[in-house]
């Protein structure tokens, strides 16, 4: 990977694609990373793009186009709804911009190798925003993993549920796909961090209307007897706060994270169990992923961070077993998953 000219003497100039929360939610980010600067946001709705642009002190703008192909721009940061992300990732990589885009990258594997092979040809970073590779308690249970001080990790159960299929509900995200991409991408992932690619694959689902499931739980085998289930909901009361975590069971310990995520920041509850003490909270040093992801993305285009952890290939082995979770629920049995 090379970096534009002259970019290591300077900050790096980044544009935002998107205007909703999530676009929200890295322009405040980025104010908080000394050595980027956010010079465009970039929406349809010009007050929309006002209101983000104001949070970062960059410029509004309502033509994509204007920040992809600006010279004085080095990086796009893509928030737009999954389903168009190629129609933007593709051409930012193809005017030499390293791109970071949200999870899930595509919604088909397809559209994301396309974007995967464009940032190949053209030399740029294509990051992935992974979230859980970011989040310290997800780091916590890796650093776990690959010390071996619990011995061995067996099972592992993750939760993510919602209610952003019902249409009224403060989460309710219309242009949302089902929740095998929406929201079990990120656990998939998680999973694929920590035991690696499956060796089989099974789903089973609510529907929440005729042709959408809306609650998916996925079971994964692996060999050695070990195993995980993926559970995923957008069909949670409206009143249900937004609610996500894991129990990860290794042989000699236990751990178990919950986050309710209501007004202000997520009420997180951390905890180890093991043979001889009951679950005591694990003290972790909490940071902003959003931040830490960005800032990775940065260190990446300057060459001081592996741009491995958050590689689009890594995303793709996600969307894989997302599309897998799809073909198991349409067959009904259970898949062997490609190597990865």
């Amino acid at each position: 990977m090379t970096t534009p000219d002259g970019i290591a003497n300077r900050k790096i100039r980044l544009g935002i694609l998107g205007a909703g929360a999530m676009g929200a939610e890295h322009a405040a980010a980025y104010t908080s990373i000394a050595d980027v600067e956010v010079v465009g946001v970039f929406s349809r709705n010009l007050q929309r793009a006002q209101s983000v642009a104001r949070l970062c002190g960059a410029k509004p703008f309502t033509n994509a186009a204007d920040l992809i192909e600006s010279d004085a721009v080095d990086a796009i940061d893509v928030c737009l709804p999954s389903e168009i992300h190629h129609r933007f990732v593709i051409p930012a990589l193809s005017h030499g911009k390293h791109v970071f885009c949200e999870t899930p990258l595509a919604l088909s594997p397809n559209e994301a190798q396309q974007m995967r092979d464009a940032a190949r040809r053209a030399g740029r970073m294509l990051q992935v925003g992974l979230l859980m590779r970011s989040a310290a308690p997800y780091q916590h249970v890796k650093a776990a993993v690959d010390s071996g001080e619990y011995g061995r990790l067996l099972s592992l159960a993750t939760y993510r549920l919602g209610s952003y299929l019902r249409p009224g509900a403060p989460d309710h995200k219309p242009h949302y796909s089902d929740p095998s991409t929406e929201l079990m991408t990120f656990d998939f992932d998680f999973a694929n961090w920590l035991l690696g690619p499956p060796l089989h694959l099974s789903a089973c689902s609510t529907a929440f209307d005729q042709d959408k499931p809306g609650e998916i739980s996925a079971i994964l085998r692996y060999n050695a007897g070990r195993h995980a289930t993926i559970l995923a909901s957008g069909m949670m009361p409206r009143s249900y706060p937004f609610t996500a975590g894991f129990r990860a069971l290794f042989r000699n310990a236990l751990f178990e994270l919950h986050n309710v995520f209501a007004d202000g920041p997520p009420q997180t509850k951390f905890t180890i169990t093991d043979d001889t003490n009951g679950p005591r909270d694990v003290a972790i040093r909490g940071h902003n992923p959003y931040q830490a992801e960005l800032q990775r993305f940065a260190d990446c285009i300057r060459g001081q961070a592996d741009p491995e952890r958050l590689d689009a290939d890594r995303a793709i082995e996600a969307l894989t077993m997302s599309i897998a979770t799809q073909l198991s629920l349409k067959q009904g049995r259970f898949l062997s998953i490609p190597p990865l």
